[in-house]
């Protein structure tokens, strides 16, 4: 037995090893929901650091010292069973409940289950299960946060949210609203040090993203992510990126939009490289084959969309390339994370960042203060936006026009955040912003029309501005935010128009 690890027996007598942190934290856990029936812990591991091992450990302990049963939460159907796998090789016999459920034997021997949430609603409203004699409740992936509704109709019971970013993924809900208590693994530096975890080696470019639009959940759209990465341009730099850092390397590529993801699939299949690719839509049984070819073949390529985040183990991975954006620190390390399991003679793997994330985020393995982060997750999201702000620069060839000007960066949520903290109306924001760009305007232009003319080359910069200020006001209908821009426009021209009057009157006084 090496040091630092004890042996757990499950019940078929197979012994397996818990690393020294997992059993640490196995013990931590049990004494809290041992104190507290009715506790609500969230517990914060990285990705790669087995947290359904010790929440499967942490259910089969529960279970020998009480007489109620457990249930653990998923929020997919390959979850699911994974989960009731895992638990098996643990030696806790569990049932699933899915459609094919249609009621649970009270009188049965199984004593965990394992459920989607949104199945298991339907079963409680039917009045076809009762949650009586549950006496603990595992959420996995709890930042998904789509199980609060449910845990509130157990309250007399324990729940452990497990996550490796205790985060909620909507930021109307945080998880401190509904978790008492965080509790906190070891940290992806130490996992590293320690060789729990690989190391990744990260080569990141700077991508220009104005042409990127926010969908209502903050996060890069599928559709302006499509156009910019299935771009010549950006297919070329993928390809000699990964011929530069990734050839000859198992390699997972992450994608926003199908319609990119198979751009990628023909960019590397007629360069000769064996590739496949992977998304939602993907037939359950084509998915498993092409799932095998992976581990199978060597220097395989998986391209993909919307899955392999999250229940994909494949630790001979040696190369992941985030070939999108994201606002999502969540998604960032669950993505970066698929490359980080160790696997016999791999202590590296290779990161690919074509986002900008490492700059959004900072390093994958950099410290954060979770803790701070669970307390003030408002604050948090608030410096999110500020530093997306932060990464908006005006596009090169734009910037040529306005060859006078020397600052034409404007930050709008400082703005506003300004105005709101003096008492001011929130437009003020937008009416500091009309009159930078009418400054530009003028100090390069001879005339007022050759003014105008420039005010309309501003127009995408304008709309970035637009959108910025409708984030700070929260919900903001379509027509309103159409609105602001024609109004935008009318006053950028009269202030325009105001300044050139100006200077033409103190010519002609001179």
């Amino acid at each position: 037995m090496q040091l630092g690890e004890e042996k757990i027996i499950n019940a078929s007598g197979r012994k397996r090893k818990a690393f020294y942190y997992q059993q640490q934290d196995i013990e931590r856990l049990i004494s809290v929901i041992d104190t507290d029936g009715s506790s609500r812990l969230l517990y914060q591991l990285p990705t790669g650091g087995g947290k359904t091992f010790i929440f499967s450990e942490i259910v089969k302990r529960y279970l020998q010292g009480k007489n109620r049963k457990a249930i653990v939460l998923t929020h997919r159907t390959e979850l699911s069973r994974q989960t009731a796998a895992a638990l098996k090789k643990c030696g806790v016999g569990n049932q699933i409940i899915d459609s094919r459920v249609r009621r649970i034997n009270k009188r049965g021997s199984i004593r965990c289950y394992v459920a989607m949430v949104e199945t298991l609603k339907n079963r409680i409203n039917d009045g076809k299960i009762s949650l009586a004699d549950i006496g603990l409740v595992i959420v996995d992936e709890a930042h998904h946060n789509s199980f609060t509704k449910l845990l509130t109709k157990l309250p007399n019971v324990a729940v452990i949210g497990v996550t490796a970013t205790p985060l909620s993924a909507d930021v109307t809900s945080p998880m401190n609203r509904f978790y008492t208590s965080l509790i906190l693994g070891p940290s992806i530096t130490s996992l590293v040090a320690e060789g729990y975890l690989a190391a990744a080696k990260v080569h990141s470019y700077d991508i220009e993203l104005n042409s990127l639009e926010a969908n209502a959940n903050g996060d890069f759209t599928i559709n302006s992510s499509d156009l910019l990465y299935s771009s010549a341009p950006m297919l070329d730099m993928l390809l000699k990126s990964y011929e530069r850092y990734s050839k000859n390397k198992r390699t997972l590529i992450f994608n926003n939009g199908i319609l990119t993801s198979r751009k990628v699939l023909e960019l590397f299949s007629g360069a000769g490289y064996p590739v496949r690719h992977l998304d939602n839509r993907t037939p359950q049984n084509e998915r498993a084959e092409i799932l095998k070819w992976f581990r199978k073949t060597k220097n395989a390529i998986l391209t993909s969309v919307s899955l392999l985040t999250t229940g994909f183990d494949e630790p001979s991975i040696q190369s992941v390339i985030l070939n999108r954006a994201t606002t999502s620190l969540t998604l960032y390390h669950q993505m970066i994370g698929r490359g980080a399991r160790i696997a016999s003679g791999k202590k590296r793997f290779t990161v690919i960042d074509l986002g900008n994330n490492s700059e959004r985020f900072g390093n994958w393995d950099a410290e954060i203060d979770w803790q701070h982060i669970f307390e003030n997750p408002e604050t948090y999201h608030s410096h999110l936006r500020h530093s997306i702000t932060e990464l908006h620069h005006i596009p090169f060839a734009l910037r040529e026009k306005f060859p006078a000007s020397l600052n034409v960066d404007y930050d709008v949520l400082d703005a506003y955040q300004q105005a709101i903290a003096s008492g001011q109306k929130p437009k003020t924001a937008l009416k500091g912003s009309i009159v930078q760009h009418a400054i530009m305007c003028t100090e390069n232009s001879d005339s007022t029309p050759q003014a105008f003319n420039l005010s309309d080359e501003l127009s995408k910069e304008i709309d970035f501005r637009i959108k910025q200020y409708c984030k700070c006001l929260g919900n903001v209908t379509r027509n309103y935010a159409l609105w602001l821009k024609e109004d935008y426009m009318q006053k950028l021209q009269k202030q325009v128009e105001k300044i050139m009057l100006r200077r033409n009157t103190l010519r002609n006084a001179g």
